[in-house]
C-alpha cells in the first residue's frame, strides 16, 4: 500500500516554502530601509497557501486533468509563474518621512522574527511526522 506525501506531511510542507519566501521579502525590506522611494512589501500568506494547495491538487495523479480546448485557458504553469499576485505593498503605520520609503524597521523586525518562529514550528511539526513514520517503518520491518 502506498501513501502520498500530501497525506503524510499535511499542510506543513507548503507553509515552509511560503515562510521561506516571506523571509526573503522581509529581509529585502530591511535591507532597503534607507533607500529613498522603496515601498515595503509583504506576502499574502492565505493567497500563497491557496495557490500552493491548488498547484498540488493539479499535480495529483488521482485528480482528473483539465482539458485545454481554448488558447485562453490557464495552464498549470501559469499558476506557478505568478508570484507577484501574492506579494503586495504594505501600508505604513506612520506618516511619510519625506523620502517616499515606507519601511518601518521595528515593524519589519517584528514580522521577521514572528515569521522565523512560525517557520521553526513548521519544521518541528514535520520532524515529528517524519520521526513517527520512521518508527512505524522500524516496527513493521
Amino acid at each position: 500500500m502506498s501513501i502520498g506525501f500530501d497525506k503524510l506531511l499535511g499542510v506543513q510542507q507548503y507553509t515552509i516554502g511560503i515562510r521561506n519566501q516571506r523571509a526573503e521579502i522581509l529581509a529585502g525590506n530591511l535591507a532597503n530601509a534607507d533607500t529613498p522611494g522603496y515601498k515595503a512589501r509583504d506576502l499574502d500568506f492565505s493567497l500563497a497557501f491557496q495557490n500552493a494547495a491548488h498547484v498540488s491538487t493539479l499535480k495529483n495523479k488521482d485528480t482528473p486533468q483539465m482539458v485545454v480546448t481554448d488558447s485562453k485557458h490557464m495552464l498549470e504553469s501559469a499558476i506557478d509563474d505568478e508570484p507577484e499576485r501574492v506579494v503586495k505593498f504594505r501600508l505604513p503605520y506612520q506618516a511619510d518621512t519625506g523620502n517616499g520609503n515606507t519601511v518601518e524597521v521595528s515593524s519589519e523586525r517584528m514580522k521577521y522574527v514572528n515569521n522565523t518562529m512560525e517557520y521553526q514550528a513548521s519544521l518541528q511539526f514535520l520532524n515529528g511526522r517524519i520521526a513517527k513514520l520512521k518508527q512505524a517503518l522500524k516496527t513493521t520491518a
